[in-house]
């Protein structure tokens, strides 16, 4: 009677089951940094949309009054000057209204919840586009990740369920078997994972560089204080919208 032999792994077997380590690790920690990008992405289109809203509008207003004082005035005088700077006024006011068009109708807080943050990791872990094995399966994961990044902003939890099981379930989530070409595939995904997480810090950077994160930086500094900076400028532009009324009620009519 023969007895079983255990099976010993194979040198690529051990050295799948190392790299196959490697990259769990690694796809954990992109996960972790691909979430912190996206919530200070989310975090500062929140702000953006209160800064429109409570300073913003009130911007629209008084280029839409300078533009008519110009207008009013290239009227009264007739002069290429007078023309050119009221072409130029109504422009800077036809920019500011598309602006705030753009914005979101209403300002939505930016306070992800922990099964939000645990779903994002997730969908960041299994469909992230540097961890695709071919050109068809990246193309998905990028559209599958754009949309997994909106639903984070927007807090839709649903929709990040949706997207993860979209992914598992697709063709492209399937691919060969072997110990060769898996070890192949683990290390390319590892070689992408790093490349990936070498971007993220510069882009996190620059979003943290950028004026609109400074304004929020100073606003949370106020509110440390007792101040809101976003209220105290909505008034100061009041308060130039009251002299620029003053200043067009004036006018002489034509």
């Amino acid at each position: 009677m023969h007895k079983s032999i255990a099976h010993l792994p194979t040198p690529e077997e051990e050295e799948l089951a190392t790299k196959r380590v490697e990259l769990n690790r690694l796809e954990d920690e992109l996960a972790e940094r691909e979430l912190r990008l996206a919530g200070i992405r989310g975090e500062l289109a929140a702000f953006q949309r209160r800064y429109f809203r409570t300073v913003g509008l009130l911007y629209v207003e008084l280029d839409e009054i300078n533009a008519q004082t110009a207008e009013q005035q290239a009227r009264s005088v007739k002069t290429e000057a007078a023309t050119s700077a009221a072409a130029s006024a109504r422009q800077r006011a036809r920019e500011s209204r598309a602006a705030l068009d753009a914005q979101a109708t209403e300002a939505r807080d930016f306070a992800p919840s922990a099964e939000l943050k645990s779903l994002y990791r997730e969908v960041a872990k299994r469909v992230h586009p540097d961890l695709a094995a071919d050109a068809a399966d990246r193309s998905k994961r990028e559209r599958l990740m754009a949309q997994a990044n909106q639903a984070y902003e927007q807090g839709d939890a649903d929709r990040l369920r949706k997207i993860l099981e979209e992914y598992e379930t697709s063709p492209e989530s399937v691919h060969g078997s072997g110990v060769a070409a898996d070890l192949v595939r683990v290390i390319r995904k590892i070689a992408q994972a790093k490349k990936r997480l070498a971007q993220i810090d510069p882009e996190i950077h620059e979003l943290l560089d950028s004026d609109l994160a400074k304004l929020k930086a100073k606003a949370e500094e106020w509110q440390k204080q007792g101040r809101d900076l976003l209220v105290e400028m909505a008034e100061r532009v009041q308060e130039q919208i009251a002299g620029a009324r003053r200043r067009l009620e004036e006018l002489p009519l034509d």
